[in-house]
């Protein structure tokens, strides 16, 4: 069990400005999880030894986009892989972890706890935590979301470019093809677009986000790296990824260019109506692997 005493955020971490940036703008909060035990190597053992295996996705990584690997785990304890971590690029990813591990679903309904009650009018839902925890040096390339994401950092430290949600940094056709699921979730990318950035230096207790769809990289230091990635939707935020799920079938079809939906209007109304009876028309089902699995990570693994 959680302690309900200590709070996620202080008492005055969203004042007016605050309230009114949030999600708008690339934005940076001072958050309390950091120091939780669940974070220690020894919490993180204990997470992963009664974890589902299955659900723990494993990857590595070189210097350049096209370098993701898939792996799996073999025969290796908890603390064995927060070593292996330790010593090699992995990335482990336990994606919807607040579905699988009773006390990190109370950390997520928390923070959206706390985040409701700072925030009169905020509504979201499909609410997702995933925990991340990855090597030295680890990098996560150019790409974007559909959903809104809250980047909370609780242990080592990380740099993360933030690019604005417009071209060139993200093209129409790029960002419907991840909404329609016809491609992973990165993007093409050149070094110039880093001119054009907001960069992010995170340490633990700090938690960034920033505007649906907005295109980020990251590159770990030289430490462990544990991050909470929570994940969610608001009314708002599903109709314009629903406007954009209806751009791309009207491209696909028509070659109509929809644009990258940048702020609320009146069409969104129709073309999400219209994403709902796609859905049903045209149901989208799981995506195949498409990074093959090349590597095991047993008890003594090194990149």
């Amino acid at each position: 069990m959680r302690n309900d005493a200590q709070t996620v955020f202080a008492p005055d971490a969203f004042d007016a400005d605050t309230r009114k940036a949030f999600g708008h703008t690339a934005s940076c909060h001072k958050h309390s999880l950091a120091e939780d035990p669940m974070f220690t190597d020894e919490g993180l053992a204990s997470l992963l030894d009664r974890y589902p295996r299955e659900a723990i996705g494993v990857y590595s990584m070189g210097d350049t986009a096209g370098s993701w690997r898939n792996g799996t785990l073999g025969d290796i304890t908890g603390a064995e892989l927060v070593e292996a971590v330790k010593a090699g690029k992995l990335w482990l990813n336990l994606r919807a972890s607040n579905k699988k591990d009773a006390y990190l679903d109370e950390m997520n309904e928390q923070i959206f706890g706390e985040l409701k009650r700072a925030m009169p009018g905020f509504m979201p839902f499909c609410k997702d935590l995933g925990l991340l925890i990855s090597s030295p040096g680890a990098k996560v390339f150019y790409h974007l979301d559909v959903p809104r994401v809250m980047l909370f950092h609780v242990r080592g430290h990380k740099r993360v470019w933030v690019y604005p949600r417009e071209e060139p940094f993200v093209h129409a056709k790029d960002l419907e093809a991840v909404v329609a699921e016809k491609t992973e979730e990165e993007i093409p990318y050149e070094a110039a677009l880093d001119e054009g950035a907001q960069v992010f230096d995170l340490n633990p207790g700090e938690m960034l986000h920033w505007p649906q769809n907005g295109p980020h990289r990251i590159e770990n230091g030289n430490d462990l790296n544990v991050s909470l990635s929570i994940e969610f939707m608001t009314p708002l935020a599903l109709m314009r990824a629903n406007a954009v799920l209806t751009n791309a079938w009207l491209r696909d079809k028509f070659g109509y260019e929809g644009g990258l939906e940048a702020r609320p209007s009146l069409g969104w109304l129709p073309k999400a109506a219209f994403a709902r009876v796609l859905r049903v028309i045209e149901p989208r089902h799981t995506k195949p692997e498409i990074i093959p699995k090349t590597f095991v990570v047993n008890a003594g693994y090194t990149a």
